[in-house]
């Protein structure tokens, strides 16, 4: 399989054979030449899409069209700081959007726009360049209090994915195997207006090695 580009649980760019359960739209971040010059594009629409839809295809670098990023599963793709695609998987968008109203005490549904922002402001500390690792907001919390699905560093800083019971070190071809942890504090990747989704009923799609 070719070498194509691949987000990780920090958000980087990196090149992988593996392709994932997903693909995802932050726009178009290659040049007339397709190098990859940017980390994202402009607009704060990051969203997470299914490699299939209606016989569509898009290039894997398409200058001046949105390039495909891919992801493990939608933890991952969570972590990232993208949603749903409101189009190819409506019912996932339409899931994710109603538990965010609900977390939030929203009288009706937030928009897409409500939702881009709020994500937008937990993605990233103003920063610049390809590499924004540096540039991700982490937040605080402990493990009892998040939902299983939920992206967090352990103590060798690793991203992992938390299962409810113990902890899965991140690869690109599916979660390691599980770390038994204590209760404790943790710092967090998923935005958390994503783990909020996840408390109150958002169900991401998993890796199959998420529970192997």
């Amino acid at each position: 399989m070719p070498r194509r580009n691949r987000v990780d649980p920090w958000g980087d760019l990196v090149a992988h054979p593996a392709r994932g359960m997903f693909t995802g739209n932050r726009g178009c971040i290659v040049d007339d030449h397709e190098n990859v010059v940017r980390h994202h594009g402009t607009n704060l629409a990051w969203i997470t899409c299914s490699l299939e839809f209606k016989g569509r295809r898009v290039g894997p670098a398409r200058p001046r069209r949105w390039t495909p990023l891919f992801f493990l599963d939608e933890a991952v793709a969570l972590a990232a700081g993208h949603r749903p695609c409101g189009e190819c998987r409506r019912e996932a968008y339409a899931a994710y959007r109603d538990a965010v109203s609900a977390a939030v005490g929203a009288h009706k549904a937030l928009t897409a726009t409500e939702l881009h922002r709020r994500l937008a402001d937990e993605r990233l500390r103003p920063g610049r360049g390809l590499d924004r690792a540096g540039d991700r907001r982490l937040w605080g919390s402990t493990l009892s209090r998040l939902p299983v699905g939920t992206v967090v560093l352990d103590a060798r800083r690793r991203p992992c994915l938390w299962v409810g019971t113990a902890l899965r070190p991140f690869g690109f071809d599916g979660w390691g195997e599980p770390v038994p942890v204590a209760d404790g504090p943790v710092e967090v990747l998923s935005p958390p207006t994503s783990v909020a989704a996840m408390t109150h009923g958002f169900e991401p799609v998993l890796h199959p090695t998420a529970f192997a």
